[in-house]
């Protein structure tokens, strides 16, 4: 629910109000987003030369809750000094859950909420998102990412919904419907639809490559979840890295302003992604359509005189500033945060409370994906005699999230809050449980052995197969093929269960495995997954994409397009097991 019209002319005359007032250095301000951490960010946001704020890697707000929205309200209360005396926003890159946050509930990767295919429960994930991100100082989220993948190769597979057009139109809406709620209401956020577009339809999977796809293909596959996200109400839409028509993205006008803003309508902020006025030029990705740049940070000067002389020679019309800077002031009304600028205090205690948590848990068990159940080995029974837990990935939080978890490229580590995978089997077994995190032991006399494994935390370009930062592939490793290898030999029943960020060619393990789960990267509820393998609840997880069966799938720039070409997957999209 958005604002109604009444309040929407109420809105345009106070825009036009402010706008009659602001220099043009101001109008500028309002277009720049810095970082919290950098050492001129105070001075600069009172001379009224900051429109926005970004927190991401580095240093933190403070210790707790309580010490970020001091920080940002100290912030705020800086921009209010000024002479616009107009309101910062503050952005997060809070893709799953509060996820910059130590101790916030941290629901499964999109990837993951796809194969649930129920927009309800992604409603109020991002509700719940909403929330924590408000409580720990925020009122902006850089989410929903909303691309269709193309190849599983791509770094940030695990960000988008599904490769189905149809399921993440679906879950789009149902995502910013949670964020935003209705916008001037204290415990929702501005959502972002990202990256517009081609970002996961690049030649190879590589993050900010070349899309070659026809204008039919984007225009059938790739922009129909932005018609979703606009017709939503979106708040914002983020610009991809990517290139179209030997164009940049963010300086293509007819995609960003002809298509988006003109064609779609869509009247929000159109923001660059990180530092793209350095690496595409601040005058034409402003001629293209961006209202605001992310993360100035270190050429501040450079960034803003750069474009005040785009403005002084006419190469940037003063129009397109005046519109930039409308869409900025809408936005920042929609919010209220004129009327309430400030975080409420009264939203911390809503950190990752067990209800949210219950939520999550619910999300983990319905994006569980049963790929093979031999002989009904599942489910297990409680009262088992010997079960052994196998691999890293069953005791680790941090693996079991993937990405963007605390850190930007995850981490290896147990964080607050969060439950493991053998923590949640130790908790409803009552038989014996033994961990083996080698994949090593003589445990011939189990019941069963719950193999887990996967991929190691991963973002952005680091996570691209190929990249030269990362050894990554899109098999598992020899070490834990060993795992189930090794189990098998001993004649234990085996359950492999997957941590993925992708479809990964498993094809020689769900041979030897006797039950097969893509478990995708389910956040801090790592319980969710043993409440399923024990029968609690059932498995309800289909594919959110076609499953590959063979390395020589990936041949082409665009990896196994089961959708058009001859190729048979493993397992089809939509597939998906359950108990009898």
């Amino acid at each position: 629910m958005q604002v109604s019209n009444s309040e929407e002319l109420e809105i345009e005359a106070r825009i036009d109000s402010l706008l009659e007032g602001l220099a043009l250095t101001e109008k500028i301000g309002q277009m720049t987003q810095v970082l919290h951490f950098e050492d001129q960010t105070e001075g600069e946001i009172k001379a009224g030369r900051i429109g926005s704020v970004i927190h991401t890697q580095g240093p933190l707000p403070g210790n707790g809750a309580r010490e970020w929205q001091e920080r940002f309200r100290k912030l705020q209360e800086l921009a209010l000094s000024s002479h616009p005396r107009i309101p910062l926003l503050f952005g997060v890159d809070a893709v799953h859950g509060q996820n910059t946050f130590e101790g916030a509930t941290i629901f499964p990767h999109n990837i993951g909420l796809g194969a649930t295919q129920n927009p309800d429960l992604v409603e109020k994930a991002a509700a719940i998102t909403a929330m924590e991100t408000q409580a720990t100082g925020f009122n902006w989220v850089f989410s929903p990412c909303i691309a269709i993948p193309y190849n599983e190769k791509w770094g940030r597979v695990y960000e988008a919904f599904s490769e189905s057009t149809k399921l993440t139109n679906s879950l789009t809406a149902a995502s910013i419907r949670g964020h935003q709620g209705k916008l001037s209401e204290a415990h929702t956020v501005m959502a972002t639809a990202k990256h517009f577009i081609g970002d996961g339809s690049t030649e190879y999977g590589v993050e900010g490559g070349v899309t070659t796809l026809s204008e039919t293909e984007i225009k059938e596959r790739l922009l129909p979840p932005y018609r979703a996200a606009v017709a939503s109400g979106v708040g914002a839409v983020m610009a991809s890295f990517n290139t179209f028509e030997g164009i940049p993205m963010h300086a293509h006008k007819n995609l960003i302003t002809g298509v988006l803003k003109e064609g779609m309508q869509f009247d929000g902020i159109m923001l660059s992604d990180w530092k793209g006025y350095s690496r595409f030029g601040e005058a034409d990705i402003i001629n293209a359509g961006i209202d605001m740049v992310m993360a100035v940070d270190g050429d501040l000067e450079l960034f803003q005189n750069g474009l005040k002389k785009a403005v002084e020679t006419g190469y940037v019309p003063m129009e397109r500033i005046d519109d930039a800077v409308r869409r900025i002031l809408r936005q920042k009304f929609r919010l209220g945060l004129f009327e309430n600028p400030y975080p409420r205090e009264t939203f911390i205690d809503s950190i990752g409370t067990q209800q949210h948590r219950d939520v999550a848990r619910q999300a983990v068990r319905e994006s569980l994906v049963l790929l093979k159940n031999e002989k009904n080995l599942l489910p297990l029974r409680p009262d088992s005699g010997k079960i052994v837990v196998v691999g890293a990935h069953a005791h680790n939080a941090g693996l079991q999230s993937g990405g963007w978890t605390i850190d930007w490229q995850g981490t290896d580590r147990n964080y607050t809050g969060a439950t493991t995978i053998l923590e949640g089997i130790q908790k409803i077994s009552e038989a014996e449980v033994i961990y083996d995190p080698e994949g090593a032991g003589k445990h011939a006399d189990a019941d069963v052995a719950i193999i887990c494994v996967g991929e190691p935390p991963y973002a952005e370009f680091f996570g691209d197969i190929g990249h030269e930062s990362n050894t990554l592939q899109l098999e598992l490793s020899a070490k834990q093929r060993a795992y189930i290898e090794h189990y098998q030999g001993q004649g234990v029943p085996t359950v492999v269960v997957l941590l993925s960020g992708r479809s990964m060619v498993i094809t020689s393990e769900i041979k030897k495995a006797n039950a097969f789960i893509a478990a995708w990267l389910p956040g801090s509820e790592g319980d969710g997954i043993a409440e399923v393998l024990f029968g609690k609840y059932n498995f309800k997880g289909r594919l959110p994409h076609s499953w590959p069966a063979s390395l020589d799938d990936f041949k082409g720039k665009y990896g196994p397009n089961y959708w058009q070409d001859s190729i048979e997957p493993m397992f089809p999209l939509g597939y998906g097991l359950s108990y009898d």
